[in-house]
């Protein structure tokens, strides 16, 4: 399993800039945290979670997770066609959270957020978690229906209508983002919002199988 946390994050990004942060003090060692946190360990190695990323979202992070993950597969003889899908859907979900956190951050183009990567009963998963602005859910809501409630074959038609006219109209609709990724994986996507402490967070979760050999031919 690859578990990123955002200090680590920070650190780099800081050290590439030559920026020295401030001395902050040690955090001790408690049992009741560690225990927490080995029974968070425990709880997604048995739902097949290989991958937890905290922090900033930059073009290298995005590579990163995708190369590792194209590596990871082609060591272990995943079909080629899964393999295309999974790194199609991982960079769409990226780039989509960058469209709806409320943190982006133009100037870096970063993001706050959570990305897991999982493989369970043959079915790959992908997660992301982001802050989202509460005016923002009901636009959201709709926009995740609208693909949710759509056929493939009335998503192609929407994918095609998008790219004719590049943009929402009026009476709303979804973005390219949201359509292409429905397009690509399996299922609806499941999506949860999710106040905590007086913030917003909008929860993604999508699903790409593994297909039989069988099924293939």
């Amino acid at each position: 399993m690859y578990i990123f946390f955002k200090l680590h994050c920070i650190i780099l990004y800081k050290h590439n800039k030559t920026i020295m942060s401030e001395k902050t003090p040690s955090m001790e060692l408690d049992r009741n945290f560690m225990h927490n946190v080995l029974a968070l360990y425990d709880e997604l190695i048995e739902n097949g979670i290989s991958v937890v990323y905290i922090g900033q979202f930059t073009h290298q992070v995005v590579k990163m997770f995708t190369e590792k993950n194209e590596e990871e597969m082609e060591t272990s003889n995943e079909q080629k066609q899964v393999r295309r899908r999974v790194h199609h859907s991982l960079v769409e979900i990226l780039q989509n959270m960058q469209k709806h956190s409320t943190e982006f951050q133009t100037e870096f183009s970063l993001v706050n957020g959570l990305f897991m990567l999982g493989r369970k009963d043959g079915i790959y998963y992908i997660m992301t978690a982001n802050k989202v602005n509460r005016n923002d859910i009901a636009r959201l809501t709709s926009a995740l229906e609208c693909v949710n409630n759509a056929t493939k074959e009335e998503l192609n038609a929407m994918y095609k209508k998008q790219l004719r006219e590049g943009k929402i109209s009026d009476r709303g609709g979804a973005g390219l983002g949201l359509i292409d990724i429905a397009r690509k994986t399996d299922g609806k996507l499941e999506y949860l919002f999710i106040p905590v402490n007086g913030t917003d967070y909008f929860i993604l979760k999508v699903e790409i199988c593994r297909q039989d050999e069988e099924e293939m031919l």
